[in-house]
Parts: C-alpha cells; sequence; structure tokens
C-alpha cells in the first residue's frame, strides 16, 4: 500500500497491522485547522468553507500545511463529514461563528428526496483531492481518508445543526425506530460508496469518525452505531483487504470493548475520558489504540502538557500504538505546543 510496490510499510500502517514500533506513530485530529496562520490565509482566499473541501488545489495546500510544519506520520485529507448529506441532495452551508446549517429531515417522506446515486459524482474533487496528495505528500506519509458515522451525520441532517444532546434524531429514534433505520440505513450505504472511492483515489487509511456515539444508550448504542460500523468496515475490508479502518466511537465508555471486538476495525480511537489502565486493558489486547491527550492540554502547554504526553506515552506503548489527541485540535492552540508535543513524543523511550 505504499506509494511504489514492493516499497516498505509505512509506519502508521505497520502499527495498525499489529505491529509495536519504538518510537510511535502520530498524527492530530483537525490537524489542518484555524490554529495555523497559514491555513486561515488559504480560508479566506477559498471562500466558503463548503468552497475550501471542493477545490482540489486548495483542499491539498490546507492538507499539506501540517505536514510540511511538523512533519506527522500521516495526513487526513481536508474535508467535512457532512459533504455526504450535501452528496445526498441535503441543503448544507457553514455560517461563519456558528458552523453547519442544514435544512433539517423531519420524516421518511423527505428522504425520498435524497439520491444515493449522487453521492459519488458530487464528492468527485474530494476524490481528486487525494489524488493530487498520492503525488505531493512525502513518501513516508499514510494518507488517511475519512467519512461521519451513520448515527452522528445523522443528528445533523435531523437536527438541522450542532446539538447539545442530539435531541431531534434521538426523539425520530425512539419515536419510530423502523423510520430512523431508513435514514441509517441510507447514510451506511453512503458511506461505503464515499470511502470505497476516496481509498480508489489513494487512501491507504480509513477512519469513522462517531463523535456522538457517547449519546445513546446501549441499546442504541448497538443498534445505530456498532452494527452501521460492521456493515461498513466489512464492506470495505471485503473490497479492500488491505485498507485498515480506525473507529472512533467518542464517549462510548465500555461499549467501546464491543464496538472493537465486533465492528473488525484495525484500530480504535479512545477520547480523553476514557480510562488508560482500563484500556490498556481491556482494550489493547484487541488491537492498535489511538488517542488521547485532551486537546485542551495542548493549547495550555508547558509541564501539564508535558505530564499529559508522558501519561499516555507509559500506558500505551510497548503495544501498537498511534499518539493522537483525545478529539480535534481546537482553534486557539499555539503552532509551538504542537511543535513540542511532536518533538516529545519523537524522543521518548519508554
Amino acid at each position: 500500500m505504499s506509494h511504489e510496490t514492493g516499497a516498505p510499510q509505512k509506519k502508521l500502517i505497520q502499527t495498525l497491522n499489529g505491529q509495536a514500533q519504538d518510537i510511535a506513530p502520530i498524527w492530530l485530529m483537525r490537524q489542518a485547522g484555524r490554529y495555523l496562520p497559514e491555513y486561515r490565509k488559504t480560508r479566506e482566499a477559498a471562500g466558503s468553507f463548503l468552497d475550501l473541501c471542493y477545490t482540489p488545489e486548495l483542499a491539498e495546500e490546507v492538507t499539506l500545511q501540517p505536514i510540511r510544519r511538523f512533519g506527522l506520520d500521516a495526513s487526513i485529507v481536508f474535508s467535512d463529514i457532512l459533504v455526504v448529506p450535501d452528496g445526498l441532495g441535503q441543503k448544507v452551508s457553514f455560517v461563519e461563528g456558528e458552523g453547519p446549517v442544514l435544512e433539517p429531515i423531519t420524516s421518511v417522506g423527505e428522504l425520498a428526496k435524497l439520491e444515493l446515486e449522487r453521492v459519488v459524482p458530487h464528492l468527485a474533487p474530494v476524490y481528486e483531492t487525494l489524488r493530487r496528495l498520492r503525488k505531493s505528500l512525502p513518501v513516508e506519509t499514510t494518507l488517511i481518508g475519512f467519512a461521519g458515522a451513520p448515527w452522528t451525520v445523522a443528528t445533523y441532517m435531523v437536527g438541522g445543526r450542532s446539538t447539545p444532546d442530539q435531541g431531534a434524531a434521538k426523539a425520530w429514534a425512539y419515536r419510530a425506530p423502523e423510520e430512523f433505520q431508513t435514514l441509517i440505513d441510507l447514510l451506511t450505504e453512503a458511506t461505503i460508496l464515499h470511502l470505497s472511492e476516496q481509498v480508489e483515489a489513494g487512501a491507504e487509511v480509513l477512519q469513522l469518525f462517531d463523535t456522538w456515539a457517547g449519546s445513546l444508550s446501549e441499546a442504541a448504542f448497538r443498534r445505530y452505531a456498532l452494527e452501521p460500523a460492521k456493515r461498513i468496515a466489512g464492506a470495505l475490508k471485503a473490497k479492500f483487504p488491505h485498507v485498515p479502518m480506525i473507529g472512533f466511537p467518542r464517549g462510548a465508555g465500555p461499549m467501546a470493548k464491543d464496538y472493537f471486538r465486533e465492528t473488525g476495525i484495525s484500530g480504535l480511537s479512545i477520547d480523553t475520558g476514557m480510562s488508560l489502565d482500563w484500556a490498556r486493558r481491556e482494550l489493547q489486547p484487541l488491537g492498535c489504540l489511538q488517542g488521547n491527550l485532551d486537546p485542551l492540554l495542548l493549547v495550555a502547554g508547558g509541564t501539564e502538557m508535558r505530564r499529559g504526553i508522558e501519561t499516555v506515552l507509559k500506558a500505551f506503548s510497548g503495544a501498537p500504538f498511534i499518539f493522537n489527541l483525545g478529539h480535534g485540535i481546537v482553534p486557539q492552540t499555539p503552532p509551538e505546543h504542537v511543535t513540542e508535543l511532536v518533538d516529545i513524543v519523537r524522543g521518548w523511550r519508554g
């Protein structure tokens, strides 16, 4: 899966395939973003946020910025989880200072307006960005493609925006589970298509972001988070057996164990709230872990940040592990703290 056939496997891919490394590979969720002055400049030139996602030369540029600056082990294509509802034909826009705004879908009748066959042609610019990145990235850097998981994407589609309790989607799921399942099934199919195209375009690893998985009860988690992830991972593995997938069911707590075991993913990304001892004992024997420094420690810097980094490294070293955050980088992060983080991880000898 490296650029040249027969080339040695990249460090991140080796780790996901079960090989522990002396120095943990590192990349960061939302590593291309507003904390970087060069990103802000490109973002301004692009116009809207979706224009940035859909303009391959600009999306390629912002994807490369953190690689040039920090030399991270992986690059995640610059895009957004809401390109899938946009591709299906739902109205999606990003409002400055407010985030995503969607025309809410509130009934099964409105689902008829969404078209699965629109997804791949509509998202062609994302695949073009990946093709460009395969040529422009350093040879040792792994290229990651991604999608939002069906439950998390559904919460935006039904709520019309980011909601603190995912109330609109939960209400529909509890009131009319079979109707809501229709939306989940449609999103599962759309996600399989979108991720497959990303692999065809050059993605070497995939990540599935289920940001709001933690808001579900156990039964609902199984139905709307675990089962769709299992279907997505299974379909991708059948088509592309050598492409590892990382799952990120944020806030899943103890249910992360069933998720990891049953979905067949290669790696599990864990959030900041996860107990390190429990994760080491219960999750790491199942495969590669990724995580889980608090993004706000990266803002604070100093002694507490250094202590936090070493605590994570101590907990997970000696087994397959990828250093990352417990969620995405926040805009107020000083770039020099990221430089220090990378230096500490690369210099650490457990």
